[in-house]
């Protein structure tokens, strides 16, 4: 498929979309900062149209191209329950932390990927990457928050390499959460969640030895910076259900 931007929403009967805002204003600065052109001035209504039918919770996926066409899916969305605990691992893959391109949703999904692969899905839920500094970045669809001794949350620093998701963003404009640069080390014996705006907070267990990871292989070098121009490159797979 082409190099596209991606949002994935949550929708509920009686509420609509969840932070609709918000995921529309990174779609909108990420077209900006990749040379895209800018969502089409219907794309609230293109919305509205793709979820007339819905009658339970949908997971929405809007996917954008280079020039600006939005195709929009809508699949059935279900909860997981409260007391749901995720198995998450550390990938040997690392995450450069200086990669602009990471700091944006798009269907280049390769690292995210190759972290996934190395466990199996019954070894993990989720798996986290570390950076070539060995500081905890984010998951392979979820940002990571680890519980203060105030109950408040730290979450990854963007220095340090990351996504920075909607359900992150909101969580620090409501001073709920923080940014900090966390290691492995600060991971373990505490309370953490890994979280994005699809599924919200999921309390999580790190899994196997986090020392595994703290000298990760090397992260590969960054893309070069891509240009703006009429023809965009290819992307070899989707992404999965993300932040």
């Amino acid at each position: 498929m082409d190099f596209s931007l991606i949002e994935t929403m949550r929708w509920e009967p009686g509420t609509g979309f969840l932070r609709l805002d918000q995921h529309l204003r990174r779609l909108s600065r990420s077209a900006d900062a990749l040379g895209f052109r800018q969502p089409p001035a219907d794309v609230q209504k293109q919305l509205a149209v793709a979820v007339t039918d819905g009658e339970t919770p949908l997971r929405v996926r809007l996917v954008m191209t280079y020039r600006g066409k939005v195709e929009i899916t809508t699949t059935p969305f279900a909860p997981f329950a409260a007391d749901t605990v995720w198995k998450v691992r550390i990938a040997k893959t690392a995450m450069p932390s200086d990669d602009p391109n990471c700091r944006h949703k798009t269907s280049r999904r390769e690292l995210y990927e190759a972290a996934r692969a190395e466990f199996t899905p019954d070894e993990a839920d989720e798996v986290l990457l570390l950076n070539e500094r060995g500081e905890v970045c984010e998951g392979t669809i979820t940002n990571v928050f680890v519980e203060q001794p105030d109950s408040s949350l730290a979450t990854p620093a963007i220095s340090s390499g990351l996504l920075p998701g909607i359900l992150r963003a909101d969580l620090i404009r409501e001073g709920r959460a923080k940014s900090q640069v966390l290691t492995p080390a600060d991971l373990e014996g505490r309370r953490f969640f890994v979280g994005n705006s699809l599924r919200g907070l999921i309390a999580a267990e790190l899994i196997g030895e986090a020392a595994r990871a703290q000298t990760p292989a090397e992260a590969p070098p960054p893309p070069a910076a891509r240009p703006a121009q009429r023809t965009a490159p290819r992307a070899t797979k989707t992404a999965r259900a993300g932040r």
